[in-house]
């Protein structure tokens, strides 16, 4: 029997692919022999060397994805593709009675507005080929609980759940899969401010069974999974990758 998690020759599109959980997501999808579209704001030139030390190619795509301005230079750049990876993501921490609309409005926009319209292009050219395709949202805890101090962040990835059985519903019988990840508490960019907090970092890693943070890494295997052919009969699902967070 080949391998179900054969990514050989597919061609994946990740967003943030720079660092962090994106990174370690292109580089797990190369290692099991996809191609990478790498789109962001800055330079993948880490990933890019360990996409090519996995022996595979990365296109990098310049793009800000706090709008849907260059989500038409994006899909004419990258070509076909047969996953997409939504994982760009930014957040505002301030008390609810404070929060601006703007922080509101960017985080809103990057999170949540931004992944349903690249999602859509690129459904669009699926069902235009015929064909269908793997879509891999990625969620948070936060689609999950409330959090503190991050409303608009909470309200995205809450979205973004929702909108991964949306899309589902309307796609699965294309052949169109449409999962989501969400990560529970991982070493980021995004939770710099929480580890650096002693008492809150130990309160979170006192919650957490495995005892400790996630490292991108933990990520790699369930985006092969979902991204392959393993997987064609999920549709809609939301995958917690969290160290058992939601089991205490």
């Amino acid at each position: 029997m080949a391998n179900p998690f054969d990514l050989t020759d597919r061609v994946a599109l990740v967003t943030g692919a720079n660092t962090g959980l994106g990174q370690a997501i292109a580089v797990g999808l190369a290692q099991a022999g996809a191609d990478i579209v790498a789109v962001g704001r800055s330079a993948p030139n880490e990933t890019r060397a360990k996409v090519a030390a996995a022996g595979r190619k990365l296109t990098a795509i310049a793009a800000d994805l706090g709008s849907t301005e260059p989500i038409d230079r994006i899909m004419a750049d990258a070509g076909p593709i047969d996953i997409l990876v939504n994982n760009a993501g930014i957040i505002r921490r301030a008390d609810s009675a404070e929060f601006s609309e703007a922080d509101w409005d960017a985080v809103m926009d990057t999170n949540l507005k931004v992944a349903f319209f690249l999602s859509q292009a690129v459904a669009k050219g699926w069902i235009a080929q015929g064909r269908g395709g793997k879509i891999i949202q990625v969620a948070s805890m936060l689609s999950f609980q409330g959090g503190l101090r991050v409303p608009s962040y909470t309200a995205s990835k809450s979205g973004l759940a929702g909108l991964t059985k949306a899309l589902a519903n309307e796609w699965a019988h294309l052949g169109i899969n449409v999962n989501a990840i969400a990560p529970g508490y991982f070493v980021t960019n995004n939770t710099e401010a929480l580890r650096a907090d002693e008492t809150r970092s130990r309160q979170i890693l006192e919650r957490i069974p495995a005892g400790r943070w996630g490292t991108p890494d933990d990520l790699a295997g369930v985006a092969v999974f979902l991204a392959s052919r393993a997987s064609d009969y999920m549709h809609g699902a939301v995958v917690a990758v969290d160290g058992g967070w939601l089991a205490r």
